[in-house]
Formats: C-alpha cells, structure tokens, sequence
C-alpha cells in the first residue's frame, strides 16, 4: 500500500507550538546556567574585531602619515589617498563585519538555542505517553533539560537519555540537569552517534539540536564520506525509535540530506521548518513519524523551501 509524504512549512511559533515562558531567559540567566560552547570561536571574532578596530582608527588618527608613506611607492598623492581611504574603509568594515558575526554566534549559542529548544518540545504533541527520550549530542544540555522540563510539567515517569560524545562532556550536562532542577528525569552516556548503543524501537522521542551536521568533519563537511557519515546518523536516529514515535532535529546546512534519507526509510509525516539564521548559516527543524508499520511503496515528497 503506498503512501504520500508531504514536507510541510512549520509557520513560527503556530505548528510547532506556543513559545513556553521557559523561552524568555535572559542571555545572563542561560550564560549562568549553560556558558558557552566553543568559546574559542567567540574569542577569535572578538579579538580579530577589536584588531580591525584599532587599525581603522589608527588610519583615521594617522591619515596623513599614511599617504606620505604610500607616497614613496605610488607615483601620485591622489592614488596615495585613495589608497589609504580605501584601506581604512576595508578594516572598518571588516570590525563591524566581525562584531556582528560573534553577536550573531553568541545569540545564535544561547537564546536562539533556547527557543529553538522550545519550538522541538512544541513539536511533540503528547508528552504524557513518553517513557523514554533520547537527545543525540546533547552539548551542555539546553534542549536535554527542556525536554526533562516538559516530562515534569505533563507529570510523566519518563527519563530522557542525552547522548556524549565524553565523559567531561556527560558530567557537565548532569551539572546544568541538577541546576534546572530536572536531574532526576535525566541520564547521560557516552556512545558513537553512527553506532548507538540502544536497540531497535525503544525510544518514543529523539531529538538533535545543530549536532549532526558536525558528524564526518574530519573529511570535510562537503565530502562524500562526510555526507555518508552523516546519513549513518540519521539511519541510527530511526532505528532506535519506537513505531509510531516521533524525531525531531535542529540543524545547519544539510537538512535537505536528512529529508532524501528520511524519504529512503518510508519515514511519514515529515515536516521542515521555516528557516532560521544561526551561526551564520540557514537552519530549519525537520520533524518526523515512525510509521507504526512498515509500508512499502516509494514515497512522496515536496519540497518547499520557501525563506
């Protein structure tokens, strides 16, 4: 018997739910609670932003001194200011470029997180009936305790289980658990995302936020193998589980992979979100239904990626 998939457009804050009031934290009580991952790129915009910005104003303060120096190298005093004019503009607009970029990352990090954690809970529509949750990659755990939250709202003995890439990483995410007060709805392990080490059908919700995509980097994000890396996660993903559970991920750039392979698994209900800017990049969420029995038949597909 086959069956018709449609990719629908998640319109902001209706599909995917009412923003919970757990989504107007402001950046302190999230850096507080969370801090930032990879803080070493935020350190570098800064930096580099702050050295453009001394450059630019020492063209500015220097102006002249720079053109009788270009001078000795250029045969007229009109080219020599147009050249340094036109240096100084350059590093000027490179620092602006560079602020913006590591505000966009640090906003992107932590309240965007935020919210997007808040628009995947929305996305399931009964948590009552979740006994068992898994978060794949789960960071410092913002979406992980979002979930948690909402298991503790609906009043469910669920647990959810975020996946670590370290054991460093494990016990920090059981630190910002117990900070939340939601530690004991939560459980971390270490494990390979392209080997989980669940069996089949045994989650009722998994869920990724801007995690997947960095899966294969070391052959390059747009290499084949990278691209093949990534598309043994998403085969875990499903594999693990339940019939008739539901996926939800949050993610940059390759979305449109996930959505072929999910076509390939006779995956059903899928649905993609508007897209979001984050890290600079184009997200969307990509939601989607285990079929509580298996059909066979090609399935359907229509892509609408309108912005």
């Amino acid at each position: 018997m086959l069956f018709r998939q449609k990719v629908a457009i998640f319109e902001a804050g209706s599909n995917m739910g009412k923003r919970s009031s757990s989504a107007s934290k402001d950046w302190a009580q999230i850096y507080a609670v969370y801090g930032v991952d990879q803080w070493q790129t935020l350190l570098f915009l800064l930096s580099h932003a702050f050295l453009f910005s001394l450059l630019s104003l020492l063209f500015l303060l220097y102006f002249d001194p720079v053109c009788g120096y270009l001078e000795a190298f250029l045969s007229s005093p009109g080219g020599a200011r147009y050249a340094a004019g036109f240096a100084g503009a350059v590093t000027a607009i490179s620092a602006v470029c560079l602020f913006f970029a590591a505000a966009n990352f640090l906003y992107s990090a932590l309240p965007l997180h935020q919210e997007m954690a808040q628009r995947m809970v929305n996305a399931v529509s009964d948590w009552s009936a979740v006994r068992n949750a898994l978060d794949l990659g789960c960071g410092r755990g913002l979406l992980l305790n979002a979930v948690a939250t909402q298991l503790k709202k609906t009043g469910s003995s669920g647990r959810v289980v975020g996946l670590a890439p370290g054991k460093g990483t494990a016990l920090s995410t059981l630190r910002t658990a117990k900070m939340e007060g939601v530690h004991e709805y939560v459980t971390c392990r270490e494990g390979d995302v392209r080997s989980l080490p669940f069996p089949d059908n045994y989650f009722d919700v998994v869920t990724s936020a801007v995690f997947v995509h960095k899966v294969g980097k070391e052959h390059g994000h747009r290499t084949v193998e990278a691209a093949a890396e990534r598309m043994r996660v998403v085969g875990e993903l499903v594999r693990v589980l339940k019939p008739g559970g539901v996926g939800v991920v949050w993610d940059l750039l390759h979305v449109p992979e996930y959505v072929r392979k999910l076509q390939e698994l006779k995956v059903e209900d899928v649905r993609v979100s508007e897209r979001v800017t984050a890290f600079m990049v184009g997200s969307h969420v990509v939601s989607f239904r285990k079929p509580s029995q298996h059909v066979a038949g090609p399935g359907e597909v229509r892509l609408d990626w309108r912005c």
